[in-house]
């Protein structure tokens, strides 16, 4: 539970190390949530390719005095950007949902990331969901035992 982990040497802008970093891996916070507000396109050889349109959702104090804000998510599908970013790791890391974000009924896809975060499509059942700036929403896990044991 320390800046000793291995894989903080892959990890910029954590929001506050000391409760992001844990035995198991890296959690990863929310930076931005977006609505998809219009189609991307995906063809076979890239020639087509393009953004889907992305806007992002607005926040609201529940309190006058709160320093962070919150998303007010209905049932439906997101897309999640993480404040962290990947510098450079040696070999693919691994990203999951955290299981505090799967009991609320949420969630997002487990997938290997190589040389940068990418953005995340988020899930939110249908009591929706309330996230607050900064949550840590994702795990980042090493894929090898060697990273692991170190």
């Amino acid at each position: 539970m320390s800046a000793e982990h291995p894989l903080t040497e892959y990890v910029d802008n954590l929001v506050y190390e000391p409760a992001q970093v844990h035995d198991h891996g890296v959690d990863l916070t929310v930076s931005a949530i977006y609505d998809v507000a219009g189609p991307g396109r995906l063809d076979f050889g890239g020639d087509e390719l393009e953004d889907a349109d992305l806007d992002p959702l607005p926040t609201a104090k529940r309190h006058e005095d709160d320093e962070y804000e919150w998303w007010d998510l209905e049932a439906g599908q997101y897309v999640v950007q993480h404040n962290e970013f990947l510098t450079e790791p040696d070999e693919p890391l691994f990203l999951q949902p955290r299981n505090e974000l799967l009991a609320r009924g949420c969630s997002h896809p487990s997938v290997r990331v190589f040389d940068h975060l990418p953005l995340i499509p988020l899930s939110v059942a249908g009591g929706g969901v309330r996230i607050k700036e900064n949550a840590r929403v994702s795990t980042l896990l090493a894929t090898s035992r060697s990273e692991v044991s170190e």
